[in-house]
């Protein structure tokens, strides 16, 4: 190949990388912008929720602020300027003097990410409908069908059932749990285990119920947590299943009357464990850490472990400044994450109105 048909391929391969740019470019950013946005916005809410849980321990009222909608708009514009000459022959005939040969290369590109992020606070009648309305029974029966552990899940959504309270630690009311909560929790995990507790759901004129079923296996040990459960609760022995309705007490002594927490409760329960610096004890700025104890006096471990330092954590699974304080859950701590997790999860179990209109963005097209 002459050197002059090199010059002319090389001046189109240069021609076409510079025009094809953004051939893929829509494509292509699919996957890391699903990535690196839900990434982002799982962050922000566990933080959100971590600083809420913090402040609301601190006395001040928990603020939410919604992702409402992500839309990223992209631009690659690419000019390419490809100029030749090409002299044949190589040398003035007359002179003797060389021609010069010229190639000259222009580029001009430019990439913009203008990502549009619309925020909706929770405030109103959403907030009233997400932090005050107490979980449904339902939800919760529902959650442990679906295999949450039962002593779990009613110890952070339900206050009392038929009577027997659990403990709270919010500032106005802090008290420890009946004698009778804990060992019912425990007869009704292992009767949860064996498969020996049901729930069924069903609906009556457009309304969801729920009902608790026990159902009857060999074995003494079985039969007796299963009579103790009936006798903590105070349930006709002689039937196995049992609805189940909002409220303190049952009607008779074929109901369970579940009293179920507000997602507000929640976060004030488990914001009270909260391990504060003693400096902030001492000078009346938060109460004293709340311990739960047994009734025999012996201490029981909060759910969900917040710790307190004065330097940011290395290992922390979620951590936030306040108050010149780092607050934070250690990464290792399996139980508190798992806690944390579904404290978020169950945020969604409160939605049960009419979701509110969300705003309207206008993109443009060009």
């Amino acid at each position: 190949m002459s050197k002059r048909n090199r010059h002319f391929w090389m001046v189109l391969m240069v021609a076409g990388v510079l025009s094809a740019g953004c051939a893929s470019l829509g494509p292509g950013s699919v996957v890391s912008d699903r990535f690196e946005y839900t990434t982002a916005i799982s962050d922000s809410w566990e933080s959100q929720m971590l600083l809420n849980l913090v402040k609301g321990r601190y006395g001040h009222a928990p603020v939410f602020l919604d992702v409402a909608s992500v839309i990223s708009q992209y631009a690659l514009q690419t000019q390419a300027d490809v100029r030749a000459s090409f002299q044949s022959p190589l040398t003035n005939r007359f002179t003797g003097d060389a021609f010069a040969n010229t190639l000259s290369l222009g580029g001009l590109g430019s990439y913009t990410d203008r990502p549009t992020i619309t925020y909706n606070p929770l405030m109103g009648e959403k907030f009233a409908r997400s932090l005050m309305a107490p979980i449904p029974p339902e939800a919760i029966l529902h959650l442990v069908q679906a295999g949450y552990p039962v002593d779990l899940l009613f110890r952070v959504c339900v206050q009392s059932i038929n009577g027997i309270q659990n403990s709270f630690g919010g500032p106005a009311a802090a008290h420890d749990a009946d004698p009778q909560f804990h060992p019912l929790l425990d007869k009704m995990r292992k009767l949860q285990a064996t498969g020996d507790i049901g729930m069924k759901i069903h609906k009556r004129r457009e309304k969801e119920g729920a009902r608790i079923v026990f159902r009857w296996k060999k074995g003494k040990a079985l039969e007796a947590d299963s009579e103790d459960v009936r006798r903590l609760l105070g349930l006709d022995p002689t039937i196995n299943e049992f609805k189940v309705v909002y409220g303190a007490i049952a009607s008779d002594d074929k109901e369970i009357a579940m009293l179920s927490r507000s997602m507000l409760q929640v976060m004030l329960d488990l914001s009270s464990a909260i391990d504060v610096p003693a400096e902030h004890v001492t000078e009346k700025r938060v109460t004293p850490t709340f311990r739960e104890k047994l009734s025999d006096g012996r201490p029981i471990a909060p759910l969900v472990k917040i710790k307190s330092s004065s330097h940011r954590p290395l290992d922390a699974f979620v951590a936030v400044p306040f108050r010149d304080h780092w607050f934070w859950i250690d990464d290792k701590d399996i139980l508190s994450k798992n806690v944390f997790s579904f404290l978020m999860f169950i945020f969604t179990l409160t939605e049960t109105g009419g979701k509110e209109g969300v705003p309207i963005v206008t993109i443009p097209a060009g």
